[in-house]
C-alpha cells in the first residue's frame, strides 16, 4: 500500500516547537449528569470546544507537543478555562487575555450547557456564547509569521464552528490557514455544521458560502455524515431523507465530487454513525487520500455511549496522530475511530483515553476487566 502520508508535506518534528496548532474557543462546559439542564441543581464542569478537543486529545491521549490559540475575558471564569488548558497539558502561551468590564457587556467567556441524553431522549446543548472574546477576534492581532515560521507547526488544525462565530473569526481562520500553508504546515479542517451558530446569520445558505471559501485551503478535511452536505453542499446519493444510514457507498460518491471539485485536498475521512438511541450508535469510518484511495476502518455495531459530545473531535485527534506518526491511512484511520469510540464512553468533551486502550482497541482487544 502507498503511504498516504507521502501526499502531506511534513514538515520535520525535530524543526517544530509543536507538532499541533489549533484555533477555536475554549468554552466552560456545564453538565447536569444524568439529569436534564432545565432541573438541575448542581452541574459538574469541564472545558471543551471543537477544535481545541483535538489539540488536547493528541496530547493528553498520544503524548504530541499541542499549542491551542484564542481569547479569553480575563476574569475567574476565563482563568478555569485555563486551568484546565493547562491540566490538559496544552500549551497557553498563545491565549489572548482581553480586559473584561465586571458585567460582559462588551466581552465574556461562553458557557454550554451540555446534556448527555439517554435513550429515546437524545442529547441537548445550549450553549451561550454570545460577545466571547474568542468571537471578537480580529485578522492581524495574531503573528502566525512567528509562529508557523519562526516557532514551527506541524500540523494546523480549525474547523466550522470557529468560522461560524463571527465575520472576523472566519477572516482570521482563512488568514492562519494561508500563513500556515505559507511555511509548509499542513492544514486541517473539521466542517462540524452547527445549526444553531449559523441560524442568525444566514443559516446554511451563509455556512456554504464561508465554507466553500475556506476549502481551497484546506489539506485535510473533516466531518461527520451531514457536514458534507451542510457546508459544502455535496449530496450522499440515495440518503437524502436518511443521513443517519451507514450508506458507505454513497459517502465514497460524496468524497470524491469534494476531492474533484477541491484538488487541494489530500486527505478526506469522515466518521460513519447509525443512531439507534442516544447510547447505543453504530460507529464508523471511511478515508481517502491520493496516494491510497479508499480505506474503511472497522465497522463497531450498537457501540454503547455514556457522552457522545467529543466523540468526532477525539476521531480527529486519532487520525491526525496516526497521519503525524508516518502510518498508512487504513491505520490511522483505525486510530480515529478507536479514539472517538473510546471519548464517547466517558463524560466530558475531552477523551480520558489511553494509548494503550487505543492500541488494544485497534487490535481486536474487547471489554474484558484490567488487572
Amino acid at each position: 500500500m502507498t503511504d498516504p502520508t507521502s501526499d502531506l508535506p511534513l514538515l520535520p518534528a525535530e524543526d517544530c516547537r509543536f507538532d499541533l496548532v489549533s484555533l477555536g474557543e475554549v468554552m466552560l462546559r456545564l453538565d447536569p449528569g444524568e439529569g436534564r439542564v432545565r432541573t438541575a441543581r448542581s452541574f459538574t464542569v469541564w472545558e471543551g470546544g471543537g477544535e481545541y478537543n483535538v489539540a488536547r486529545g493528541l496530547c493528553r491521549c498520544f503524548g504530541l507537543r499541542t499549542s491551542v490559540v484564542t481569547a479569553l475575558a480575563d476574569n475567574p471564569v476565563g482563568r478555569l478555562v485555563e486551568d484546565f488548558i493547562l491540566q490538559g497539558g496544552v500549551d497557553n502561551a498563545h491565549v489572548h487575555w482581553v480586559p473584561y468590564d465586571g458585567v460582559g457587556r462588551a466581552v465574556r467567556n461562553g458557557l454550554n450547557f451540555t446534556e448527555r441524553g439517554f435513550g429515546l431522549r437524545g442529547a441537548v446543548g445550549v450553549p451561550d456564547r454570545g460577545h466571547t472574546a474568542a468571537s471578537q477576534m480580529r485578522p492581524g492581532e495574531v503573528d502566525w509569521d512567528h509562529l508557523f515560521g519562526e516557532q514551527g507547526v506541524r500540523w494546523f488544525h480549525t474547523g466550522g464552528i470557529y468560522a461560524a462565530l463571527s465575520e472576523s473569526t472566519a477572516e482570521v481562520a482563512a488568514e492562519a490557514m494561508a500563513a500556515a500553508r505559507r511555511h509548509g504546515t499542513v492544514v486541517s479542517y473539521d466542517l462540524n455544521y452547527r445549526p444553531s451558530l449559523w441560524r442568525a446569520i444566514g443559516g446554511q445558505p451563509r455556512a456554504q458560502e464561508v465554507n466553500k471559501g475556506l476549502a481551497p485551503l484546506v489539506d485535510v478535511m473533516l466531518g461527520n455524515e451531514e457536514d458534507f452536505t451542510a457546508c459544502l453542499g455535496f449530496e450522499v446519493p440515495g440518503s437524502a431523507d436518511d443521513l443517519s444510514h451507514l450508506d458507505v457507498d454513497g459517502f465514497k460518491g460524496m468524497l470524491g465530487e469534494a476531492t474533484a471539485t477541491y484538488p487541494n485536498l489530500r486527505v478526506v475521512a469522515t466518521t460513519l454513525r447509525t443512531v439507534r438511541t442516544a447510547t447505543v450508535n453504530d460507529w464508523g469510518a471511511i478515508g481517502w487520500s491520493r496516494g491510497t484511495g479508499f480505506v474503511e476502518a472497522t465497522l463497531r455495531p450498537q457501540v454503547e455511549i455514556l457522552d457522545r459530545v467529543g466523540g468526532g473531535d477525539s476521531f480527529a485527534s486519532g487520525l491526525v496522530y496516526g497521519l503525524l506518526s508516518d502510518r498508512p491511512l487504513g491505520e490511522a484511520l483505525e486510530y480515529g475511530a478507536a479514539h472517538g469510540a473510546l471519548a464517547m464512553t466517558t463524560p466530558g468533551d475531552t477523551s480520558m483515553a489511553t494509548l494503550a486502550e487505543v492500541e488494544a482497541l485497534v487490535a481486536g482487544g474487547t471489554a474484558r476487566v484490567q488487572r
